[in-house]
This record gives C-alpha cells, sequence and structure tokens, in this order.
C-alpha cells in the first residue's frame, strides 16, 4: 500500500488522542505521539506519507508483520462464526492454537493456560509455581524486564520497577551473567557462567532453599539489552532448580515463536523449564494473547484441585484464531528459517562491521531477528553513552540518535544506552539491507558523543 499524505486528518487524530488517552510509562504533558495512518510488512507511516521500516516489530511482536492477509482472513472468518465464547467451553479455535503451541513447545509442556498477554502469563506462572510448592519466594535477575502488572512488575529487575516496589511481593533479585559488563570480574564465558551460577546458588542458600517456589529467567533478556547466556548457563540453573526442588519458569514472551530463528530460544540452549510464558509473536500481536506452556508435574497438582485462577477472555475465539494462522503461516513461510539465516548471514555480520567503524559501537549482541547495540561514550573504559536511567539533558545522546534513525526512515527500539534490532521475522534481505543503512548513517551521530 503506498502511503498518502492527509495531515488534517493526522492532526484530528493526535488531537483527540493528547485530549483523551493516557500513555503507558509516560509523563503524559512531555510526549508527543506519532499518528500513525497505516501499515503493511514490514512498514508503517504517518499522515504526511512518512514511511519508516519498523526495527521494533511494534514492541517485539509483529513477527510477522503488519496485516498479513492470512491472519487477517482468519480473524475475518472466526469473527463471522463464532466472535466470542466463555473459556469454560471446548471451542476449535481454542483447543487448536493449543495444540499448535503444545506441538512446539520444548519437551512435554503439553498444557497451555491461556492469558491476554505476557504480563498476566507470568502472574499465572508465578501462582502456579507457588501453589504446586507451598513455597513463598521468587527469585529473579537484575537487568530483567516481566511484565507490568503488580506481581511482574516486582518481579522486573530494571527501573520500571521501582515505584511499584513496596518489598513485600515475596520477590528477591540476583546478577544474571552479562560478560560486557561482568558483576563477577569475569574474564571468559566460562568464568561468568562458572561464577554466576555460584552467586546464584550462594543466593538460594542465605535466601533458604525450602522458602524459593521458583527462578524466573528470561530465556534471553530483551529490553535489557538481548544478553546471550553464556554457554552451561541455564542448564546450570535447570540443575540447581532440580537440586532444590525449585520451579523453573522461562520468561518467552518476546523470544518466542521464532524471534531467535527457533520456535523458543529455550532450543538454542537444550533446557526444558517447568513452565514457561509466551505472548507477542504467537499471533505477532494481532489481537492480545499470551499464555503459560505447563508441565505433566504442575499440571498434576491442579488434576483434582481447583486452579485458583481465570480470565474472562482466556483462549479468546479471535485471538486463538489469529495464533493458528500465524503459526501456519510461519510453517509454510518459512519464517523461523528466515529469522534463524538473515541473521547469520545478513544482519549478524554487517551489525559487526558497522562496530568496526563506529566507536559509539561497544559490542554487538544477538541471535536472528533479536540484536542490540552496546552504545559507548568510550570504547576502552566502556563508559555508557548515557548513565544508567537517564533523563532530560543527560539523555540528550540516546535521543539524537533515535532522530537521526526517523530522519533516515528506520524507527528505533532504544533503552538506555542501548539500541535494539529487532526487525519482523520475515523481513527480506532487500529491506534489512536498506535499515542497516539507515542504521549505519544514525550510528555517525551517536559518534559525536564519543571521547
Amino acid at each position: 500500500m503506498t502511503p498518502q499524505s492527509n495531515p488534517q486528518v493526522g492532526a484530528a487524530v493526535k488531537a483527540a488522542d493528547r485530549a483523551h488517552v493516557f500513555h503507558s510509562w509516560s509523563a503524559q504533558e512531555l510526549i508527543d505521539p506519532l499518528a500513525v495512518a497505516g501499515a503493511e510488512g514490514s512498514y508503517f507511516w504517518d499522515y504526511d506519507g512518512n514511511r519508516y521500516l519498523d526495527f521494533t516489530s511494534g514492541l517485539v511482536y509483529t513477527n510477522i508483520g503488519y496485516q498479513h492477509p492470512k491472519v487477517v482472513a482468519a480473524i475475518q472468518e472466526q469473527a463471522a462464526t463464532l466472535s466470542t465464547f466463555a473459556p469454560a467451553f471446548a471451542i476449535e479455535a481454542r483447543s487448536e492454537a493449543a495444540r499448535l503451541i503444545a506441538e512446539r513447545t520444548p519437551g512435554d509442556l503439553d498444557k497451555i493456560f491461556f492469558t491476554n498477554g505476557g504480563a498476566d502469563a507470568v502472574e499465572h506462572a508465578v501462582r502456579m509455581a507457588r501453589l504446586h510448592t507451598g513455597r513463598p519466594k521468587v527469585l529473579s535477575a537484575y537487568r530483567s524486564y516481566h511484565g507490568g502488572t503488580q506481581q511482574a512488575v516486582n518481579i522486573t529487575g530494571d527501573p520500571r520497577r521501582w515505584a511499584s516496589d513496596s518489598a513485600s511481593a515475596g520477590v528477591v533479585h540476583f546478577w544474571a551473567p552479562f560478560l560486557y559488563r561482568s558483576r563477577f570480574y569475569a574474564e571468559t564465558e566460562e568464568q561468568e557462567t562458572a561464577r554466576a551460577l555460584e552467586h546464584l546458588e550462594t543466593t538460594i542458600a542465605f535466601e533458604g532453599p525450602a522458602t524459593i517456589a521458583a527462578i524466573i529467567l528470561e530465556t534471553i533478556p530483551g529490553t535489557a539489552g538481548i544478553m546471550i547466556p553464556p554457554p552451561g548457563y541455564l542448564a546450570g540453573v535447570r540443575d540447581l532448580c532440580d537440586k532444590y526442588g525449585i520451579v523453573f519458569v522461562l520468561d518467552e514472551v518476546m523470544t518466542g515463536f521464532g524471534r531467535t530463528g527457533e520456535w523458543f530460544a529455550a532450543d538454542l540452549f537444550g533446557v526444558v523449564p517447568d513452565l514457561m510464558t509466551f505472548a507477542k509473536g504467537v499471533n505477532s500481536g494481532y489481537v492480545p494473547l499470551g499464555g503459560v506452556a505447563i508441565s505433566p508435574a504442575i499440571a498434576e497438582t491442579f488434576g483434582k484441585r481447583p486452579y485458583p485462577g481465570g480470565l474472562t477472555y482466556s483462549g479468546h475465539p479471535l485471538a486463538c484464531a489469529a495464533a493458528v494462522a500465524t503459526i501456519n503461516v510461519m510453517a509454510e513461510e518459512g519464517v523461523i528459517e528466515n529469522a534463524e539465516n538473515l541473521g547469520a548471514s545478513l544482519i549478524g555480520p554487517a551489525l559487526r562491521e558497522l562496530a568496526e567503524r563506529h566507536p559509539s559501537v561497544g559490542e554487538v549482541r544477538g541471535v536472528g531477528m533479536f540484536w542490540a547495540l552496546e552504545l559507548v561514550k568510550d570504547r576502552e573504559t566502556r563508559e555508557p553513552l548515557v548513565p544508567y536511567n537517564a533523563a532530560g539533558e543527560a539523555n540528550a545522546p540516546m535521543v539524537a540518535f533515535a532522530s537521526a534513525a526517523k530522519a533516515n526512515g528506520i524507527w528505533p527500539f532504544v533503552n538506555m544506552n542501548r539500541t535494539h534490532v529487532v526487525p519482523p521475522c520475515n523481513i527480506t534481505e532487500a529491506e534489512a539491507k536498506e535499515g542497516l543503512a539507515a542504521l549505519d548513517a544514525a550510528l555517525s551521530v551517536a559518534d559525536e558523543y564519543t571521547v
């Protein structure tokens, strides 16, 4: 579809937004949201006819891009047949979505509890773990994000937690591995793995193993910077959970359904959790949907004991129909393979080449369609381009970088001192090259702030 210019309509949309919409994670009087006129594939556009290549995949969920005709048609067909129905009944779209998801989850995670999104999937996974074990505490990592609802945001390990953290949620944070900014003074991946696991086991010991229900980790931390776990770490966490009878929860809300070039990132590391959360890419965000994939042992806990939780829209027919269509599109059109192949052959090498030329890039990390550039002021000292949780004038370098990216036709995903490269998993080679060229130009602006 060719973008059409209609600034008068755009102004009306913007005016209504500013008058009535309360935006998340924002100081309402300080934001200036873009009025979006349409989207298709890897692109979206505004009412002035400006088109942007979406290097954010929405919020890392449009894994098959915008307006895929097969998914749109599936939603329309489901709406005409059975637009909604209560979750206590068996309906075709819900059953088929659960079957297709269970076929692809690692190991024997064959029971699917549907939620409306990722945050409430985390809420229910934690509830299941606590009820299954009879224990109160949850361990989660700093440099993590698990959602904005009350329990999920307390589990989160970044500054978005602070305003809601009353220190009464039964959550204990620990340091997960991140060699580039190691908390363990490690010099190799092997050291980082060993020392991070030792730190975690010590935390378990001092908190009391018999008080810990679950350890929850993003398989690959997303918003915090796409830090790929070093070899052996996730397997080591699995072993610790088995040793102490702790439920191992993997959060695959961002990494699931092709983002890493696998159906789930857990497949990259050969680990099977006890519970796994998903959302976002399960239906490319076309209709809100999330869920928890459940192991037989935990499912058995609620075989004759009612599970005390549910949602009015659990397994909503429109959302499940969109999931069925999305999963089938991914399988039929080789979307998973495209993410793996383009990530390995084009995006990864190109980002590493950019890092060699731009002093603002301290490190490149990623896999599939899931990449991050660590932006630094000084490559030798690794001083971040902006301070941790920077705002206002202190965040000016990142604002300038983001503005330059938009001016060059890509919409960036920036967080603190990082920019993420997370385009749709079915992006074409030509589109990827276009985005990388625009990123190259934007990094020249970031370079101006280096020493």
